[in-house]
């Protein structure tokens, strides 16, 4: 809509639109946020955690999408009216839409991120799993589902450390939060098949207890030199170890009836998995991030044939359309 009829009329304006490929999945959510600076947010978010910057820390994102400072970003995820578990829900809801009843398998993990300082909720000196040795950081629980090739995140509980609740929260082990995130998904319909989980979780009886609980096969972890309580009937087989070919990843490509090929940039890469799809996405929305950079400086020396250059280089990247590994 004209931006002067909606001023005249009095009518909420619409959002700045970002790449095609996030507006469009984005706007699955747009009814979510009462307020289009709110929605706007959203998007710019996607946009920051897909792009390259190594740091993804809101006044990073906020250069990288060209916002002049990160308080509307951390406005947005403290104290904007707008509901993370209904978001939550409407994203797990569309995926078991889509699944469509065909039986995934899970994959239980935990992961933990170096932090400085104290600032941030629930760190504290423990075992970070991207180090590989105990440091001060942040830690959650992660749950992926695998179906027909395509790997895709569920579920994420973060760890509370006992000195580090606060006074509305129960302390809960990894144990508990993995097997909090089974309920969670049986609950909501989804056809788990077969879960796949590290020694953490092998050896725990309470999870082992768990999956029991909704006759789930599973294949776990378990230390040579430990051991652990199975349910009747059950035993422990060790074969030997396999290489593992990360092939079951979300893979993208541009329509075949599209006038770009995408394909012919030579960072481009042809092999399947979720660092080559990330690759090509990042490839994808590169011209605006770059736009959006350059932009100010447009401004003080005035280039029409560059700015022309870039108008037309980002309608060229709104022609990609995803689609889906056939399995």
């Amino acid at each position: 809509m004209d931006v002067e009829l909606q001023i005249l009329k009095h009518l909420a304006r619409d959002a700045h639109p970002t790449v095609a490929i996030v507006d469009e999945y984005c706007a699955e959510y747009k009814d979510l946020f009462k307020e289009v600076r709110n929605y706007e947010c959203f998007k710019y978010l996607h946009m920051g955690i897909i792009s390259t910057i190594k740091r993804k820390s809101l006044p990073e994102i906020a250069k990288v999408v060209s916002i002049n400072s990160a308080q509307s970003l951390h406005h947005f995820l403290a104290n904007s009216d707008w509901s993370v578990n209904k978001l939550k829900q409407r994203r797990l809801n569309k995926l078991k839409k889509q699944l469509d009843g065909r039986a995934i398998t899970l994959v239980i993990d935990e992961t933990g991120d170096r932090k400085k300082g104290k600032n941030t909720d629930y760190v504290a000196r423990q075992y970070l799993g991207s180090v590989g040795k105990v440091d001060n950081g942040i830690v959650s629980v992660n749950a992926y589902g695998v179906c027909a090739n395509i790997t895709f995140p569920l579920i994420v509980k973060v760890f509370k450390p006992k000195g580090t609740l606060k006074e509305s929260d129960k302390y809960k082990t990894k144990i508990e939060l993995a097997s909090e995130i089974i309920t969670e998904l049986m609950e909501l319909g989804f056809n788990i098949e077969l879960v796949l989980a590290d020694s953490l979780y092998g050896e725990s009886s309470q999870f082992i207890r768990k999956i029991a609980e909704y006759s789930l096969g599973y294949v776990v972890s378990i230390r040579s030199n430990h051991g652990v309580w199975l349910p009747a009937g059950q035993s422990v087989r060790a074969p030997a170890f396999l290489g593992f070919n990360q092939s079951c990843q979300l893979e993208t490509e541009a329509q075949e009836n599209s006038n770009v090929d995408f394909s012919h940039h030579p960072q481009w890469n042809y092999e399947s998995g979720w660092k080559n799809t990330l690759n090509n996405l990042r490839l994808i929305i590169q011209p605006l991030l770059l736009f959006w950079l350059i932009y100010p400086w447009l401004s003080i020396f005035p280039n029409s044939q560059l700015l022309r250059g870039f108008n037309h280089l980002i309608a060229a990247m709104n022609q990609f359309k995803p689609s889906y590994a056939s399995g």
